[in-house]
């Protein structure tokens, strides 16, 4: 039994999701549809990437995931599809995909070209669910498309680094449920920059001296708990994708606060890294 995935920015009070999940069934009875969220900040391309990134390898292989995020057909925004790490993904060529494919080269991706056999002015539904449905069928993507062999990168997808080697500039990609910050600095390439020396990391007007592995490693539980005040102490980790975050212990945004409401940090603002001499 197929699985279909769904990504987008409609939010829950608009017909859309509703209609497309409608759509698939009138093809495919029996098909399993996952939503993975439709709460993505509209037309926010990091944002979606970073989730489908962070989602997609949880999916059993062969499953077909359809992203929703600044979709209108237009001459600087076509439509692919593409078979990566035996998934499938039905979704503009806006950058949406970069990031999964600066990790994992694509085994094939086609220029979707069936446009002029449907009529369509909501191409989710009109354009990419027949794509998805051609897909589960068992169809091959060169019926739907042209090969072609990249697709558009995301600005600002990759930190700076300074020709010293001394200072990482990453920026703010995503900010999750709990207003902790994402940063587009990964592990591994912090460490291979790093090289063992010690840092700071400043986020507007807050510096962190250490990164934490887990959450609750700022707390001190040889304090007896009606002492500890560690709720709303900043702090920083790798999160369980390996991204650099700036993170508030046990945050709520209409109590202790977040990251993001208390150090006022959005989207795209700057986050660095200064590595210091020994």
């Amino acid at each position: 039994m197929a699985i279909i995935t769904l990504t987008t920015d409609f939010g829950e009070k608009d017909h859309f999701a509703g209609a497309i999940k409608g759509a698939i069934y009138n093809e495919l009875p029996d098909v399993r549809i996952v939503d993975i969220s439709h709460s993505i900040s509209p037309f926010n391309i990091a944002e979606a990437a970073y989730i489908i990134q962070n989602a997609f390898s949880s999916f059993p292989k062969g499953t077909i995931h359809i992203i929703g995020i600044d979709s209108e057909l237009n001459q600087e925004n076509k439509h692919i599809a593409l078979k990566l790490d035996d998934h499938y993904f039905i979704c503009a060529n806006n950058g949406i995909m970069s990031m999964i494919c600066t990790e994992i080269a694509p085994e094939k991706i086609v220029e979707i070209n069936i446009h002029d056999k449907i009529q369509s002015s909501f191409p989710v539904l009109d354009v990419f669910v027949k794509v998805a449905c051609h897909i589960a069928r068992g169809g091959t993507l060169e019926v739907i498309g042209k090969a072609i062999n990249t697709i558009k990168p995301i600005k600002n997808l990759h930190p700076f680094v300074n020709d010293e080697k001394t200072q990482i500039i990453g920026s703010v990609i995503y900010i999750d449920n709990y207003g902790n910050v994402v940063t587009n600095i990964k592990k591994s390439f912090f460490e291979s920059t790093q090289k063992g020396r010690s840092y700071e990391i400043f986020a507007r007007h807050h510096k962190f001296k250490k990164i934490f592995t887990k959450y609750s490693d700022i707390v001190n539980f040889d304090i007896p708990p009606e002492k500890r005040q560690d709720e709303g102490r900043g702090l920083v980790v790798f999160n369980a994708s390996n991204y650099l975050e700036i993170a508030v212990y046990k945050s709520n945004s209409e109590t202790s606060g977040s990251a993001s409401t208390l150090m006022g940090l959005g989207l795209m603002d700057t986050v660095t890294v200064n590595f210091l001499k020994e």
